[in-house]
C-alpha cells in the first residue's frame, strides 16, 4: 500500500450507528451565515482597511482603504471558485471530513493527512482568534454598562507582547505576578468557549436552533449599522480610494479572507444533512453568495463613515459609529457582535470535532477520537478536547497571528479540493455527480492558483509558522497514523460507538 492510495468513495453510514440527519437546506445557509459573517468582518475589516504597523513603524501590511470593498469583491470570486468544487465534491462525498475527506478519495492518504492537518488551523486556532475579538466586543459592551475589567483580564500575554498599542503593552509592568510572570489572561475569551463547547455537547439540533436565532441577531445588527450609517457617510473619506494601490488590496485580503473560511464548515455537516447532494451545494453556494453581498455593503458604509486609518481597531464597526458620534448605535453594533462572534465560534467549534471524527474512524488518530455519544450521536470526546485546547489557547495568545495561520491553512485546503476535482474527473469521469461544477478545467485551475495567490499576500512570519507546522504534523502521521491506518490494514473503519 503506497502513501498516495485513495478511498473508495463511499455514502455516508445510513444506520444505526451514525450521525442524524436532521439538518435542511436553510438550516445550512443558516451555518454558513453563521460561520461567515462574524469576526471577519466585526474585527479584522479594520486591519484590512488601515494596515499594520509595529511600534517602530516597520509596515508588516499594507492597508485597502476604502478599496477594502474590492478586497471583498476579489475574495468572493476566489472563494466562488473554491466553493463550486467543494459543492462537487460534497455532494459525491456526503462525509463528515470536509476537505480531508475529499482529499482522500481523490489525492490519497498522505495528501489527506496534510490537508486534515491544515484544517486544524482553520478551526481550533481560528476560534482562538475569534474567542480573542469576541472578548473585545464583550469588554466594550460591558463599558457601557460602567463595567471597566481590569487590561490583565482582557488580554492573553502574547497579545499584549505583539501589540504597538503603548497602553497595552505597559499592562506587563501593572500586571499582578506569579512567580515572577506576569499574569496577563483573557477570561473572557476562556469563558465563552467553555459556553459553546457545553452547548455542542447538549446535541446538533440545539446547537443549530441557538445558531439561527444568533444569525438573526446578527444580520438585524448588520442593517442597523448599514442604515444609521450610511445616514452619515462623508465622500471625502473615500479620498484616496486605494491608498496602496493594488498592493494594499491584496494584502487586505489576504488578512480578511478569514471572513470567508465559514463555509467550509458546511461541509463538515454532511452527515447530519437530509438529502445532502442536494441540499450541500445549496448551503455552500448560496451562503457564500449572501454573506459576500453582506460584505462589500458593510464595507463600504463603514470606510466611508470615518477616515480608513481610524478603522484600526478589535471593533471596528463599533469604533466607527463611535467616532462619528453615534454613540448609542455602537453600543448596540457592540451588543450585536457579541452574539454574531458567538454564532461563529458555535459552528467552528461544530467543525473541528468532525473533522477529528473522520481521522480516526480512518484509523488516523487513535480511536477514541471516533466515539459518538449513545444519545446525542454526537463526537463528543473530540468536542470536549477541541473546547479545551481552544480555551486554553484564547488565554493567552495573540489574534492577529492566528487570524494569518487560521488563513494559510485555510486557503492550502481550498486549493487542495480545488486540484482533486480535476483529478476525479480524470480518473473517474463516468461517476455520478449530483452537481458538477462548469468549466471544470478553468474552474478548479483558476480556484488553485487564486488560492496560492491570495497565500502570498500572508507575511513571511505566517509561511514560517505553517512550515513548522506541517513538518510537526507530517511526523505525527508516520509515527502513528501511517502504521494504524484502516485502508493499508484492509480493516473495516473504527466504529463509532
Amino acid at each position: 500500500m503506497g502513501l498516495f492510495d485513495r478511498k473508495p468513495i463511499a455514502t455516508a453510514d445510513e444506520g444505526g450507528t451514525g450521525m442524524r440527519r436532521t439538518l435542511g437546506a436553510g438550516d445550512l445557509v443558516m451555518l454558513a451565515i453563521g460561520a461567515v459573517i462574524g469576526a471577519g468582518i466585526f474585527s479584522s475589516l479594520g486591519t484590512a482597511a488601515a494596515g499594520e504597523t509595529l511600534a517602530d513603524g516597520t509596515v508588516i501590511r499594507y492597508g485597502a482603504g476604502p478599496a477594502l470593498v474590492l478586497s471583498f469583491v476579489l475574495l468572493g470570486a476566489v472563494c466562488g471558485l473554491a466553493a463550486l468544487c467543494y459543492a462537487e465534491l460534497a455532494a459525491m462525498i456526503p462525509q463528515a471530513g470536509s476537505a480531508y475527506a475529499y482529499s482522500y478519495a481523490t489525492l490519497g492518504e498522505i495528501v489527506a493527512w496534510v490537508v486534515g492537518w491544515a484544517l486544524i488551523l482553520e478551526y481550533a486556532v481560528g476560534n482562538v482568534a475569534v474567542a480573542i475579538g469576541w472578548s473585545g466586543y464583550f469588554t466594550a459592551l460591558l463599558s457601557g454598562f460602567g463595567i471597566d475589567l481590569p487590561g490583565w483580564l482582557t488580554h492573553g500575554y502574547w497579545n499584549v507582547k505583539a501589540s504597538s498599542d503603548p497602553a497595552i503593552r505597559a499592562l506587563v509592568d501593572s500586571a499582578p505576578r506569579i512567580a515572577g510572570i506576569p499574569l496577563l489572561v483573557n477570561l473572557p475569551a476562556f469563558g465563552i468557549v467553555v459556553a459553546i463547547t457545553l452547548l455542542l455537547l447538549k446535541g446538533v439540533k440545539e446547537s443549530t436552533r441557538a445558531n439561527n436565532v444568533m444569525v438573526v441577531i446578527k444580520l438585524l445588527v448588520l442593517a442597523l449599522f448599514v442604515i444609521v450609517g450610511g445616514m452619515h457617510i462623508d465622500p471625502e473619506n473615500y479620498k484616496p480610494f486605494a491608498p496602496n494601490g493594488f498592493r494594499g488590496i491584496h494584502q487586505g485580503a489576504a488578512i480578511v479572507f478569514f471572513a470567508y473560511i465559514g463555509f467550509d464548515a458546511i461541509s463538515t455537516a454532511a452527515e447530519e444533512t437530509k438529502n445532502p447532494q442536494r441540499n450541500l451545494p445549496i448551503g455552500i453556494l448560496g451562503g457564500l453568495a449572501v454573506c459576500t453581498l453582506i460584505y462589500v455593503i458593510v464595507g463600504f458604509v463603514a470606510t466611508g463613515l470615518v477616515p480608513y486609518e481610524q478603522l484600526r481597531s478589535s471593533d471596528p464597526l463599533a469604533k466607527a459609529l463611535s467616532i462619528a458620534g453615534l454613540s448609542t448605535a455602537s453600543w448596540i453594533v457592540a451588543a450585536g457582535a457579541v452574539v454574531s462572534m458567538s454564532a461563529v465560534l458555535l459552528v467552528f467549534q461544530y467543525g473541528q470535532p468532525r473533522i477529528f471524527y473522520a481521522m480516526a474512524r480512518d484509523g488516523l488518530l487513535p480511536k477514541f477520537a471516533a466515539k459518538l455519544h449513545p444519545k446525542t450521536r454526537t463526537p463528543h470526546v473530540t468536542t470536549i478536547i477541541t473546547g479545551v485546547a481552544v480555551a486554553l489557547g484564547s488565554l493567552l495568545a495573540d489574534d492577529a497571528a492566528t487570524y494569518d495561520l487560521t488563513n494559510i491553512g485555510t486557503l492550502a485546503a481550498f486549493s487542495v479540493v480545488c486540484i482533486g476535482v480535476l483529478v476525479l474527473r480524470i480518473r473517474e469521469p463516468e461517476r455520478h455527480r449530483p452537481f458538477r461544477v462548469p468549466f471544470v478545467w478553468l474552474v478548479t485551475l483558476g480556484g488553485a492558483g487564486a488560492c496560492v495567490f491570495v497565500m502570498r499576500g500572508l507575511p513571511s512570519s505566517a509561511w514560517k509558522a505553517f512550515a513548522i507546522w506541517m513538518v510537526i504534523g507530517l511526523a505525527l502521521y508516520f509515527v502513528y497514523g501511517y502504521k494504524n491506518s484502516v485502508l493499508r490494514r484492509g480493516n473495516a473503519p473504527v466504529s463509532p460507538e
